[in-house]
């Protein structure tokens, strides 16, 4: 499944990383290959693997980071949180795709789990 079919399947809103000419990692084409859930940073650090999609509430710059350095496919950012300027700015820099979205974290792990998305572990 792709980053793209994704968003469509969960009707996200993209809002960074996503512009194919820029995109370090294949934007919307980009292979997801797991997934991952945690609102703590060392979790995800310690437990997410590259190319899975992290479904989070956390939506600041150390979250960008943190995907980038893991290789992640895109970041989830649920419950209507709303990431700054400064953190779209730094996800459009390093090609980490944000999608957003208005619903649960389990809301939308269940919609992945049922599309086929396992969770991963390193």
């Amino acid at each position: 499944m792709t980053v793209g079919e994704i968003i469509e399947a969960l009707g996200l809103t993209a809002v960074a990383g996503l512009n194919e000419t820029e995109s370090k990692v294949g934007g919307s084409d980009r292979q997801v290959l797991g997934g991952y859930a945690s609102d703590l940073l060392s979790c995800v650090m310690a437990g997410a693997t590259a190319d899975s999609v992290w479904v989070t509430l956390q939506a600041h710059p150390n979250v960008i980071a943190v995907a980038d350095l893991l290789g992640l496919a895109c970041v989830i950012i649920t419950e209507g949180t709303q990431p700054d300027e400064q953190t779209i700015e730094r996800a459009n820099e390093k090609g980490v795709a944000v999608l957003l979205s208005e619903e649960t974290s389990y809301s939308v792990v269940s919609k992945l789990s049922a599309l086929g998305i396992v969770g991963t572990h390193s």
